[in-house]
């Protein structure tokens, strides 16, 4: 029982050096700085552009890559094919390249004198210094977890209830959208906030590709380069703020889903 305790003891105290390690951080930068100096930032045009860019060319990413990722982590959690493996791994890439890295490789295709530059430049669209290419490397970064947290969901479905569904003559797409998509709609969920939020910090790709306009991540950076600790301190006090507050706004939303949903199978049952 002793032994237990000491175990535990030590467990818990290990957790709270990470917690504090994450907190201590977060903790000193939004209280650090003056309640007047963030409410003098906030008012800058060139910070509220730069939160709002950020949040929006994120969320569009998110909403793009929920067309192009859904479908593409239902076949790899439902079907068997030759060079899974290799389309599962590719889909990890970047993940674990430098961002940088990455920034460079989509300038080498999205750049104004390369293949898909010229392509889309056809239509208008320009990426190299535009909120087009700030959407790109956000997606390219974050797309990932969007896609590994969906196929997941797919995988814990039981295949038995789509057969079911097919067998009373549903259509595969019907059976898709009416049976598959409504119960991994939690996995969706959690896989989209992760994505949207891996979007929103995303540095490294986006200064390659779209340095103008500047995403919050970039302006904060501009900001220390420039000025210092002094400066970029309440730019990215105000951006961390604006994070916490919508995502645990949503991940109470997407809790209170979950509960509801597990009510749900509950009276089926």
């Amino acid at each position: 029982m002793i032994k237990k305790a000491w175990f535990e003891l030590i467990l818990s105290f290990l957790g709270i050096l990470l917690l504090f390690f994450i907190a201590a951080p977060v903790a000193k930068l939004i209280f650090g700085v003056e309640p007047k100096v963030l409410i003098d930032t906030v008012k800058e045009e060139e910070v509220y552009s730069s939160i709002l860019l950020t949040f929006s060319a994120s969320l569009v990413a998110t909403l793009i890559s929920i067309l192009l990722g859904v479908p593409l982590a239902y076949l790899l959690a439902r079907k068997d094919f030759f060079g899974k493996s290799f389309v599962e791994s590719l889909i990890d890439i970047p993940v674990i390249i430098p961002h940088t890295a990455a920034g460079i490789a989509l300038l080498t295709v999205f750049g104004s004198r390369f293949f898909l530059g010229r392509f889309f430049s056809i239509f208008g669209i320009e990426f190299v210094g535009e909120f087009a290419g700030i959407v790109v490397a956000m997606m390219f970064v974050s797309m990932p977890f969007l896609v590994n947290e969906v196929k997941e969901g797919f995988r814990s479905i039981d295949v038995k209830l789509e057969k079911v569904a097919r067998s009373l003559g549903s259509s595969p797409a019907r059976t898709f959208f009416r049976v598959s998509l409504p119960l991994n709609f939690n996995h969706l969920i959690s896989g989209s906030l992760m994505m949207w939020a891996r979007g929103l910090s995303e540095f490294g790709a986006v200064i390659i590709l779209a340095y103008h306009p500047m995403t919050a991540s970039v302006l904060i950076y501009e900001r220390f380069t420039s000025f210092g600790l002094k400066y970029s301190s309440p730019v990215a006090a105000i951006m961390v703020i604006t994070s916490l507050i919508v995502f645990i706004f949503l991940t109470l939303i997407n809790r209170k889903n979950s509960i509801e949903g597990r009510e749900k199978e509950n009276e089926l049952d």
